[in-house]
């Protein structure tokens, strides 16, 4: 915003110097006339007769340039050129009946003399003036353009400091305040940003703190209908125990998804553990609890290994959930700085323009069916694990069938064996 106002201000300047060199080109011309002042009445008193040669005209023309300082011109009053002394000049308007200027040439002042011939005169130094005073009106723009630039760049500094506050408090940061300085418009605008992130943070806090608080009381009812549920193994039809052991894990797994991403909403990023973590145990560990096979290095990060541990078995079972029986495929490299973990299944896909989407939470592809299980926190977690241990998470086709999960880590530590 700054470079447009500095711009508007340099085109002001602009205009007003070419207005000034308008009128200063306008107005010259009176200057130029005013010094040739009693001129009219020296020539006629000094001017050779009409029956002077032209070397006589000339000889008197040159002595005249050196006192007027001006280029001189003597014509005849039929118009012929009798002499000529410095740049060219026009000869009068057929139309004049007196000395004055010449009506196409403001700065040329044409002299009638008794015997109807005609002395032309223009100033010598008109064009040094002229490059002089453009050369004044350069250095009083540049003067005001230099002078002008801290002034408004003054003025817009808050705007952009109220704008890079805003940004980040929309990426997530909802304790970024801007600092209110003066009592202009900006100052008041920050003001009330300020005061309305305040009041979001508030009720986002209140909303986290609701949903903590609501996961861990659904903990004592689970337990006990856990427990009615053992009692009703010996009476209760196999179908319907075994559905209740299912729902009942769902939910579980439900209350459990919900008491982290609210543990990870709470906790600041970097109260995170930084220990030596071997990734690619863990990755063997969950493969084998689910019976996949595993391809990879050895590869060590910094971080929480139980969060870590989450990360990969979300997306283990997200690939189990979606692909069915079918083999997944699970590769662990080491890159250069980084462990690059893939989980790819052959389920249907995910449509390009759902990739994202899938890690917003509670979020489910059009048509899943929540026979199907998940309840859409399982990669919103995987997400935001990654990203707490300085990675990031992507999904990617598996060639024609599938998808592909790639989760980038920051590998820290010594290599584990």
């Amino acid at each position: 915003m700054y470079v447009r106002i500095y711009a508007a201000l340099l085109a002001c300047l602009v205009i007003a110097a070419t207005l000034f060199a308008l009128i200063h080109l306008l107005v010259e011309p009176a200057r130029h006339v005013h010094g040739f002042a009693g001129v009219d009445a020296s020539a006629r008193a000094r001017m050779l007769p009409a029956t002077a040669t032209r070397e006589e005209v000339q000889r008197v023309l040159t002595r005249w340039r050196g006192e007027l300082q001006a280029d001189l011109a003597l014509y005849g009053a039929d118009g012929r050129q009798l002499g000529l002394v410095g740049q060219p000049l026009p000869g009068p308007d057929p139309g004049m009946r007196g000395s004055g200027v010449l009506p196409s040439f403001p700065s040329v002042f044409a002299f009638r003399l008794p015997d109807g011939r005609w002395l032309v005169a223009q100033k010598m130094y008109r064009h040094s003036a002229t490059t002089a005073m453009l050369v004044l009106l350069v250095m009083i723009a540049l003067t005001v353009a230099v002078g002008a630039y801290p002034v408004v760049r003054r003025i817009t500094r808050g705007l952009e400091q109220l704008q890079d506050r805003m940004q980040a408090w929309g990426q997530g940061d909802l304790s970024v305040r801007v600092p209110v300085k003066g009592r202009d418009e900006v100052a008041t605008l920050a003001a009330s940003f300020n005061e309305a992130a305040a009041r979001v943070q508030g009720l986002v806090e209140s909303q986290k703190s609701l949903l903590a608080n609501a996961s861990h009381e659904l903990r004592s009812p689970l337990a006990r209908i856990r427990m009615a549920v053992e009692l009703l193994q010996e009476s209760a039809q196999p179908a319907m125990r075994q559905e209740l052991a299912h729902n009942i894990a769902e939910l579980d797994q439900l209350i459990d998804e919900l008491l982290l991403a609210s543990r990870l909403d709470a906790v600041p990023a970097d109260a995170t553990a930084q220990d030596e973590v071997d990734l690619t145990g863990i990755v063997a560990e969950e493969c084998a609890r689910l019976g996949a096979a595993m391809d990879g290095v050895a590869c060590a990060v910094r971080g929480d290994a139980t969060l870590l541990r989450r990360l990969v078995r979300n997306l283990l079972e997200n690939a189990r959930r979606h692909g069915g029986q079918a083999p997944l495929g699970v590769l662990l490299a080491a890159g250069p700085g980084n462990c690059v973990l893939d989980v790819c299944d052959q389920g249907p896909g995910v449509p390009p323009e759902e990739r994202e989407r899938i890690f917003q939470p509670f979020y489910r592809l059009p048509g899943a069916s929540e026979k199907a299980g998940g309840v859409g926190l399982g990669l919103a977690l995987v997400r935001q694990i990654a990203r707490r241990h300085g990675g990031d998470v992507e999904c990617l086709p598996n060639g024609a069938r599938g998808a592909c999960f790639r989760v980038r880590l920051p590998s820290g530590g010594r290599p584990c064996a």
